[in-house]
């Protein structure tokens, strides 16, 4: 059979969103939301486990900006798992705030799910922390992939308040457009161009989202109680400012925050703004 490849054009995807998408989400039975949200955290945790791995000891041979480039590359396999093969992830569900702007949905409904699937994350970000954990794959190159995970968890928590939350604003401004983009798409081959090179953009920029980094600061402080691991890594004393509070109060509220300005403003709230304002 033939081949669609036209695209929606933007008013059509901000219509779609609204009025279907949007609206099975936010009514969607809480369990299957729930158990899709766990899977969404795998698969993004998937993507961060890929992105430790590929940039373990690029820098040194090919430069900061290729190895930057690379690991969002490979980051990006995340959201591709999340929206083809189907999951709830919170970043993408900031864009339910297009159906409550018109009126579908209520506000509380929607904050109601947010908090649903974030923890649904949470969970499925931590079991692939205990899998990976468990695997011994750290180990390899002489520890190297453990050392650079300890190492980007302890930067993460390290980051001041308002950079964080900078970083969360990109990073999910541009996530939501790629989940926006691929919604234009009536293949899967243009569903994953769509998403690839956004995700590519906000990885090696070096923003900041909340779901990754459910992986990627528990993985390192797993790792920090390993005396090797943290003996090698050379980050000394820093190594105490890496715990589950600095993971929460310096990273995931600022994070998170800046997280849903990016989606739900700058995305989901000002295309409503241009695309559906007056028809509502």
């Amino acid at each position: 059979m033939p081949t669609n490849f036209e695209c929606k054009n933007p008013a059509t995807i901000a219509e779609t969103l609204s009025e279907s998408v949007c609206v099975k989400k936010t009514n969607g039975d809480p369990l299957n939301i729930f158990i899709l949200a766990i899977f969404a955290g795998v698969y993004i945790a998937f993507g961060a486990e890929l992105m430790t791995v590929t940039v373990q000891g690029i820098g040194a041979s090919m430069g900061f900006g290729m190895a930057k480039l690379l690991g969002g590359a490979v980051f990006s396999v995340g959201l591709m798992l999340v929206v083809i093969a189907g999951a709830e992830l919170f970043t993408g569900n900031n864009l339910m705030v297009l159906s409550a702007l018109d009126g579908r949905v209520g506000f509380g409904k929607v904050l109601g799910k947010w908090g649903l699937v974030y923890l649904g994350n949470f969970i499925g970000s931590l079991l692939l922390v205990a899998i990976m954990y468990g695997s011994g794959l750290w180990k390899m190159n002489n520890m190297g992939v453990g050392v650079t995970a300890l190492k980007i968890a302890t930067a993460k928590v390290n980051l001041p308040f308002w950079e964080a939350f900078f970083r969360g604003v990109g990073c999910n401004w541009l996530v939501c457009l790629a989940v926006w983009m691929s919604l234009a798409s009536r293949n899967i081959v243009g569903k994953i161009f769509a998403i690839f090179f956004p995700i590519m953009a906000f990885v090696a920029s070096g923003f900041e989202h909340s779901i990754a980094n459910m992986y990627f600061i528990p993985m390192g402080i797993f790792l920090k109680g390993n005396s090797a691991i943290a003996n090698a890594s050379s980050l000394g004393a820093k190594l105490n400012t890496l715990n589950w509070g600095s993971f929460i109060v310096n990273n995931e509220i600022p994070v998170t925050l800046g997280n849903i300005v990016g989606g739900a403003f700058f995305v989901g709230t000002l295309y409503w703004f241009v695309f559906l304002r007056k028809k509502s």
